[in-house]
């Protein structure tokens, strides 16, 4: 099943904007819809940078508060492709791209695929935010003879003197 959506999308969605067009251009015209075009992708860089510069805002109060920011990451990729489809000329993708930037659809979708998205964090320290140990915390442990490290005369950052030739 998943096999026959990529053909789908690849033939079948190029036709439905070139649909788009001849339909918005036969109502309003010629310069009317490219302006509407224009206008779209301009709409898209600017919401991107509106809505981005908050999100980022979000995901770093979660950070703060000792939360994982899975649904504020996944909000953010949401406006970014909300932003790509609208910077794309077409009228579908500018459709679907301001349903992305509208909170109660992220919010369906997150509904939807929240629970089988995992976010994996790291912080050094030995431990989460809240002081809970991980117990996936490993010392590698390595005696003299294990490493070596063997000066490179022609580094710039080598104990040479300037002086010498």
């Amino acid at each position: 099943m998943r096999l026959f959506l990529f053909p789908l999308l690849v033939f079948g969605l190029p036709l439905l904007e070139i649909a788009g067009f001849v339909i918005v251009g036969n109502w309003l015209g010629l310069w009317p819809t490219l302006g509407l075009v224009v206008l779209s992708g301009f709409a898209g860089v600017v919401l991107l940078r509106m809505q981005g510069l908050s999100l980022l805002r979000e995901i770093n109060e979660e950070g703060r508060q000792g939360r994982v920011p899975g649904k504020a990451i996944v909000s953010g990729a949401m406006i970014v492709v909300a932003a790509i489809l609208l910077i794309i000329p077409g009228f579908v993708s500018d459709i679907v791209g301001i349903l992305l930037f509208l909170p109660p659809v992220r919010q369906l979708l997150w509904d939807l695929i929240g629970r089988n998205v995992v976010v994996r964090t790291h912080y050094s320290g030995g431990g989460y935010p809240g002081g809970k140990s991980s117990g996936n915390n490993r010392t590698i442990d390595l005696d003299e003879g294990d490493f070596e490290r063997k000066p490179d005369a022609s580094s710039p950052w080598s104990d040479r003197r300037l002086d010498e030739p």
